[in-house]
């Protein structure tokens, strides 16, 4: 059996579950290279002494579900080759 995902599909289980478990850090955002943006989150959780991080952890959440259910093709089409930083 043939394994045809396409490039940048292997990254979507580790962003998805790092999105779900640490979310508040942006370890996702890293994973799939956008850096800006996971500096932006561990900034906004160290910053604020942890209380922002709740809120940095909700997005993380969400974005690990959205990584998750989508199929690999639509996750490469939007956060590998489109880009999209946030949600």
């Amino acid at each position: 059996m043939s394994d045809n995902k396409p490039a940048g599909a292997e990254k979507k289980i580790a962003a998805g579950i790092c999105g779900i478990l640490l979310g508040a850090l942006g370890i996702h955002k890293f994973i799939l290279g956008y850096t800006k943006e996971g500096v932006i989150m561990i900034l906004v959780t160290v910053l604020t002494l942890g209380l922002g991080g709740f809120i940095m952890g909700i997005i993380g959440l969400i974005e690990g579900i959205l990584y998750l259910t989508k199929t690999d093709d639509d996750f490469v089409k939007t956060y590998v080759q489109a880009k999209k930083g946030w949600f």
